[in-house]
């Protein structure tokens, strides 16, 4: 079976600018974003069909917020155009708020369902969130039937990430354990603030939410990283360049065997490239 790197090669957009960096962490960055939206919907689009044309499915690992919603649109767009088929598809989102009900207007399986999933022919059974409105015992044995969905789907082939301000992936915020898995967690102060204009029509930011842990994050056989905008460039720089450990959970990117992270020239001017 080929290589997850060689099924997902794809040509780089012309003017993006690989930066050299360990052999295993290849760094892009872009112009503008579209070109790595543009870039990563290839790869998806291009893994997908390889997985199609053996009768597999592709398992995706999801995230939500403003940084990937032009991944979707272009994998939107590639499929009312006819050329990308979600009937072979599985995916696994990252996290949920707590509390919160799927029709609630921010929740993520509301962003999702009207991002991507109700655009595709993605089956309604493949789709798969954390548990997010259980009560303590239901939702430790939701958490680790989670973890077993994962692992009986054989593992995800493509995890989409976005940087946290405070350098979370997904709600493991700092000092969450490298071994950790999907859980219960409590927002830090920093991501409560980064949320609460999400949540002022309807009540206070959420304090918890239900996240996939970061061994689970990093068993993904890729990682595909997404950071735009002036804002993020701070915790770019210091994920590529602070030491590795759990107050910065997205140093952890650098310990995987094939990850990308694809940067705008905004996101990428503290990184001395």
């Amino acid at each position: 079976m080929a290589k997850l790197a060689t099924v997902l090669s794809s040509p780089m957009p012309p003017r993006s600018r690989p930066i050299a960096t360990e052999p295993h962490l290849r760094i892009h960055v872009v112009a503008e974003r579209e070109e790595a939206e543009r870039a990563l919907a290839s790869q998806i689009a291009a893994l997908v069909v390889e997985r199609a044309a053996r009768g597999e499915h592709a398992i995706l690992g999801l995230a939500t917020g403003g940084t990937p919603v032009g991944v979707y649109a272009e994998l939107v767009r590639l499929h009312r155009a006819g050329e990308l088929d979600f009937a072979r598809v599985e995916t696994f989102n990252l996290d949920e708020y707590e509390g919160l009900a799927a029709d609630h207007p921010a929740s993520f399986r509301r962003f999702m369902h009207e991002t991507l999933f109700a655009r595709v022919n993605l089956p309604a059974g493949a789709i798969h969130f954390p548990p997010a409105d259980l009560e303590p015992r239901a939702l430790e044995r939701a958490c680790s039937a989670y973890e077993e969905a994962i692992r009986a789907a054989g593992g995800i082939d493509l995890q989409l990430l976005g940087l946290g301000r405070n350098g979370h992936l997904a709600f493991n915020e700092p000092g969450s354990a490298r071994e950790s898995r999907t859980r219960r967690v409590e927002l830090h102060p920093a991501t409560r603030e980064d949320v609460a204009p999400i949540f002022a029509a309807h009540r206070s930011a959420p304090t918890h939410a239900v996240t996939m842990g970061l061994a689970t994050i990093l068993e993904a056989r890729a990682l595909r990283v997404l950071a735009f905008g002036a804002s993020k460039a701070a915790i770019v720089r210091r994920a590529l360049r602070e030491p590795i450990g759990p107050e910065l959970p997205a140093s952890y990117l650098r310990t995987h065997p094939d990850v990308e992270v694809w940067l705008d020239r905004a996101a990428a001017a503290e990184t001395g490239q």
